[in-house]
């Protein structure tokens, strides 16, 4: 059985781009907890859709985000990750003002970030690793 992949269109051409993205609080402080955690999730929820892209996977631990994004191959990942971090960094610092207290020079992510393309057949494999970073504990297994 062959196995058909998910595709999407554009004016002229058909994608599957999806990227797992990885990044952290700054310092790796553990601040992503309680209401701070639902805040920050449905406001990457609002910014994907204002921005055109779906977020098909999300987990966020206290001190780090995981997420899996279907793009556009008009989304550069560099512009991307600006587009996701800059205004959730405001958004948290606006709504949860004592944030800035707990990390110094009032910068929220650490600039650095892992990505990945993924292809069909490793979906799966990324969203159970994604969901099993609940506890907060990376394993090379899952």
């Amino acid at each position: 059985m062959i196995k058909q992949v998910s595709t999407n269109k554009g004016r002229g051409y058909v994608y599957n781009l999806k990227y797992h993205i990885v990044f952290c609080v700054k310092y790796r402080h553990q601040i992503l907890e309680g209401q701070i955690k639902q805040d920050l999730k449905d406001f990457f929820l609002k910014l994907a859709e204002a921005n055109g892209f779906q977020i098909e996977a999300i987990e966020i631990v206290p001190d780090h985000v995981h997420l899996l994004l279907n793009c556009t191959p008009q989304h550069h990942i560099p512009d991307l990750l600006k587009t996701i971090k800059g205004p959730s960094a405001r958004f948290l610092f606006t709504k949860h003002p004592e944030l800035k207290k707990r990390l110094w020079g009032g910068h929220l992510w650490n600039p650095s970030y892992f990505v990945s393309s993924i292809g069909e057949t490793s979906e799966n494999a990324i969203k159970k690793y994604i969901e099993s970073q609940k506890g907060g504990e990376l394993t090379e297994n899952n």
